[in-house]
């Protein structure tokens, strides 16, 4: 390994330790939405929300990706997006610890323009790190550097898995100072995170001629350039069916406080073993990209998908202490799509269009939107159980299908 590359390593990994680190104090499937839920009891508020933390990137994609595309480098993007977020983080902690206790309402509608400025500086910054992952570390070097930078993030989420359960674990710190010291805590850990970005060295884009287009030009060449790429659109499609899994992510933690009328002390015994799955499994994941490709990652995680539904239905009767392995099947999977799904289509995409291919797959991934609002309509007047088994049904079809396609990387 090359200095330059040791170098590259080191900033990504430093940044996916802060980063990881910073996100376990918000998990999306453990404190975010049990704070919400001690806000609000409205499931449709609820997935709405998360249909705008998920899904406003992927609406917005198409246009970040064009605007970058003018530019030959990408890293002040970056790092303003990252700061953004963090502003959003702050702004989060303020309102509930001011209005959480007597005003949780004001809570809420304040969270709709916080979640909507840390989803778009998210996705902002995410296509520039996409971007940036690709014209500084070979595809040959990629998956050893998720597996890597996944190694590491492991290992600060299990850091801050602790902090949390120190936090919401006796009386210390009660509502609405827990969740508002875990708000400040995350947007200090991505002010360090964005550090170690100011130290990259990046080259300049290949760009084609997409980057002298209007936006509406530029709208107009996205069916031509999915019509000459069957990968890419079979890509799409694999993906959409995927995000099903994600319509019931956030609301396992809500499922178990319902049925088990556990406290707020679970959230980070659940979140431990999520994140226990996630480092136990890092190992597995780097083996299988490395013997076999990111393709056969994706597929394993969209079965296992489809079956968590399935086992947490199984095992509800068992009580909360069972349904912990529900969490840590989470993590083992949450860690697979990390290292499966960006090298995948990091590997399809041609380099001189990488922001591009970027930018339209984030916007045609339209069901990450609607996800998470349908599911909070389907379980409020259907109910889990039926709720459950829609994402199984849907999540098996989409690994039957996956193993019928024949997905070929652009660039083998």
């Amino acid at each position: 390994m090359n200095n330059q590359l040791k170098k590259s390593y080191g900033i990504f990994i430093w940044h996916g330790f802060f980063l990881t680190l910073t996100m376990s104090m918000i998990d999306f499937n453990t404190v975010f939405p049990s704070l919400i839920s001690t806000l609000v009891d409205s499931k449709i508020i609820f997935g709405l929300l998360y249909s705008i933390m998920l899904g406003a990137p992927k609406l917005f994609n198409i246009v970040f990706s064009h605007y970058m595309n003018s530019y030959d480098y990408r890293k002040k993007f970056l790092i303003g997006g990252i700061y953004l977020r963090a502003f959003s983080f702050f702004g989060m902690a303020a309102f509930t610890y001011f209005f959480g206790a007597d005003n949780p309402k004001l809570v809420i509608i304040s969270f709709f323009f916080w979640v909507l400025l840390f989803s778009l500086s998210g996705g902002f910054a995410g296509m520039s790190y996409s971007e940036i992952v690709g014209k500084t570390v070979r595809k040959e070097d990629r998956g050893k550097l998720y597996a890597s930078k996944q190694f590491a993030a492991s290992l600060a989420a299990f850091l801050g898995g602790m902090v949390v359960q120190n936090i919401f674990s006796g009386n210390s710190f009660n509502f609405p100072l827990n969740y508002s010291l875990t708000l400040f805590i995350g947007f200090s850990g991505l002010i360090i995170a964005s550090i170690a970005f100011w130290f990259i060295d990046e080259p300049p884009s290949e760009n084609k001629d997409e980057d002298i287009l209007s936006l509406k030009e530029y709208i107009k060449k996205v069916p031509n350039i999915l019509k000459a790429d069957n990968n890419f659109i079979q890509y799409i499609i694999v993906e959409n069916m995927a995000s099903f899994s994600r319509m019931l992510l956030p609301f396992y933690i809500v499922y178990a406080r319902e049925t088990f009328k556990i406290g707020a002390s679970y959230i980070g015994k659940y979140l431990l073993y999520q994140i226990a799955g996630t480092v136990l499994s890092n190992l597995l994941w780097g083996y299988i990209s490395d013997r076999f490709n990111s393709k056969k990652v994706v597929r394993i995680c969209i079965l296992g998908g489809g079956l968590i539904p399935l086992i947490a239905l199984a095992i509800t009767p068992a009580g909360p202490e069972v349904f912990v392995v529900i969490f840590f099947m989470i993590g083992f999977l949450k860690s697979g799509r990390k290292v499966g799904f960006e090298p995948y289509l990091l590997n399809i995409a041609p380099d001189d269009r990488r922001t591009v291919y970027l930018g339209i797959r984030g916007t045609l991934n339209f069901m990450v939107v609607l996800l998470p609002l349908l599911g909070g309509i389907f379980i409020d007047y259907l109910g889990y159980l039926f709720t459950f088994i829609l994402v199984s049904v849907v999540m098996l079809t989409a690994f039957y299908l996956m193993g019928k396609e024949k997905l070929k990387y652009n660039h083998d």
